[in-house]
């Protein structure tokens, strides 16, 4: 009797450090807009896998054309992004992303009822400014509703409301399109998108105070403005960068892998669904007791762990072209997944924090409008050169991707003690506090 009560103190002592890994010390005001942000996922995800299929089936334009509208909702998302950051400096983050979800929930409503290309382009126009303009302000609102040290725990809790939401989305979208692909189930998806982006627009307006304004009275002649910000090498190092990084490593895995996969190895359409259901669950499940693993380390150390574990992860696809069986294969590249999971959750918890620690007050909104860029441009790079080297040299992705990823680590370690590092800073105090006493 006593040894079953003993084991089940440490089933619950477990259990209870677990829980303990999950919390993140953030307030309530950015918990709430962290599960707007699940909510605005959740309905982006119900209509992300079923764009082309609506457009192209029920609305019967070409798939040419409806590539080229989803195109244009994330290229005016890009255009966007840098008037926005402009934007911040001067006016209220909240408010911006307010304008921003209403404008995208008027585009995506008005897809539902598109039947020419030109109303589609003009869903996208309108769509595509929407999430250029709230999708910047909302890490801009994030950063300065948090303190220094909890920058990292806020962008893990983004990480994993977008991932869930997401998903969750189009998995309820699967089984209402499964079951009746007709013109009214897609208008039903596009409605609901459109309620979850005015929901988040309310949540937003109602629950999430206007964070105080900094004082900004320098000039672009004083160093404000994109110029200042083209004039700061290290940050644009730091960018160039994790360009390739995200490329890589986020990218060549969601957009790459599966139709590598399905050519190349003996993996079929199934068991690519279960590989990616494996990487986006270990990050949902994994990426803020990351935060506790990654503060224990160097950023720079943390950027080359990421770039080794990328290029591990971008290997270890080559020897699935040599397996002959379904099942070997598909447990091979399940490991591949989790190890990119891995990657992910160390790279995007330092990624953003360093960004905000790199930005002058007066030029925060700048500075994260062109980290916010830095994902539209990977998302368009990636697939553009990895569909280019599937034709021409499908094993080159993988290879190739290794060696870029291992080039970007070793920039990024060069950086050593010119990027900020609360680790670092932690050390100095402590090793000048004996000297001081």
């Amino acid at each position: 009797m006593l040894s079953q009560l003993m084991a089940a103190f440490r089933r619950m002592n477990r259990i209870s450090h677990l829980i303990a890994g999950w919390r993140t010390g953030l307030s309530r005001p950015v918990l709430i807009l962290q599960a707007g942000n699940a909510l605005n996922y959740f309905g982006y995800g119900l209509i992300l896998p079923f764009e082309i299929i609506y457009l192209h089936q029920i609305r019967g334009f070409s798939t040419s054309t409806a590539g080229l509208v989803l195109a244009a909702t994330m290229g005016t998302a890009a255009i966007a992004t840098p008037p926005t950051g402009a934007l911040l400096d001067r006016y209220s983050a909240k408010a911006i992303v307010v304008a921003g979800s209403l404008a995208s929930a008027f585009g995506y409503a008005s897809f539902a009822y598109v039947d020419r290309p030109w109303q589609a382009f003009a869903c996208s126009i309108a769509s595509g400014a929407g999430l250029g303009a709230a999708g910047t302000a909302n890490r801009v609102l994030i950063i300065t509703l948090v303190k220094p040290e909890q920058r990292a725990a806020s962008v893990a809790l983004a990480r994993v409301a977008g991932n869930f939401g997401l998903g969750s989305g189009a998995t309820v979208a699967g089984f209402i399109v499964a079951s009746a692909q007709r013109l009214s189930s897609f208008q039903i998806l596009y409605f609901f998108d459109a309620v979850t982006f005015a929901g988040f627009a309310l949540i937003v307006l109602a629950a999430v105070p206007i964070p105080r304004a900094g004082i900004v009275t320098a000039t672009d002649a004083n160093g404000t403005g994109f110029r200042a910000v083209a004039r700061d090498r290290l940050f644009l190092t730091v960018i160039a960068a994790n360009v390739v990084l995200i490329v890589v490593g986020h990218v060549f895995f969601s957009n790459i892998l599966a139709p590598f996969a399905r050519t190349h190895t003996p993996v079929g359409p199934g068991a690519i669904g279960i590989i990616i259901l494996v990487n986006t669950s270990f990050v949902v499940i994994a990426q803020i007791p990351a935060v506790r693993v990654v503060a224990r380390m160097r950023r720079t150390h943390a950027f080359a762990a990421a770039s080794a574990l990328f290029a591990v992860s971008l290997l270890a696809v080559l020897p699935a072209t040599l397996i002959h069986s379904e099942l070997a294969a598909t447990s091979l590249l399940v490991g591949v997944a989790i190890v990119f999971a891995i990657g992910e959750c160390a790279h995007i918890v330092v990624l953003g924090p360093l960004v905000a620690d790199m930005a002058p007050a007066h030029l925060l909104g700048r500075y994260m409008s062109l980290y916010g860029l830095t994902f539209t441009i990977s998302l368009a790079l990636g697939p553009a050169i990895g569909g280019l080297l599937l034709q021409t040299s499908p094993d080159a992705v993988w290879w190739g991707g290794a060696l870029a990823a291992v080039l970007a680590g070793a920039v990024l370690l060069r950086l050593g003690g010119r990027i900020p590092d609360p680790l670092r800073e932690a050390q100095s105090r402590l090793a000048s506090a004996p000297e001081a006493a």
